[in-house]
């Protein structure tokens, strides 16, 4: 018997505005991308959005769980750094801290972690090519 398994579709759209940068384009939300070979300050470059992308995956599974949990929180700040190859091109490494404002338990903020590895979408498929690590951590009273 096969699975009927739900599937969602995404459509982002890119273009150069010059060489020192390009925009992309989803919904009715932009952002200028960082394309300059020199390098922008202004703009994230290619490796940065990966890791905000991961980033807004981690927000976004933890809202979706906390609902389901029943999990109360204040806020949740993530901090990742990333370690890019020149040889192969890759990120070799991306480590991460979740820091979530919570008087949950410890058992529940692991629970909430396990969650966060399981179910995001940028995270299971940024794993399998990347060492990615990291800790969920509380912050605020306990």
């Amino acid at each position: 018997m096969t699975e009927n398994k739900a599937k969602m579709s995404f459509s982002v759209n890119a273009r150069r505005i010059d060489a020192h940068g390009s925009e992309a384009s989803c919904k009715s939300a932009n952002i200028t991308l960082d394309t300059d070979l020199g390098g922008r300050t202004d703009a994230f470059n290619p490796a940065e959005l990966l890791m905000a992308a991961l980033s807004g995956c981690m927000i976004k599974s933890i809202e979706r769980v906390t609902l389901i949990l029943k999990f109360e929180f204040r806020s949740v700040d993530v901090q990742i750094h990333g370690i890019r190859l020149n040889v192969p091109p890759c990120m070799e490494s991306i480590d991460y801290l979740i820091l979530l404002d919570t008087d949950e338990s410890d058992r529940r903020l692991e629970l909430l972690h396990s969650n966060v590895k399981k179910f995001g979408t940028v995270f299971n498929t940024v794993a399998p090519g990347t060492q990615l690590t990291g800790v969920l951590k509380r912050t605020g009273a306990t």
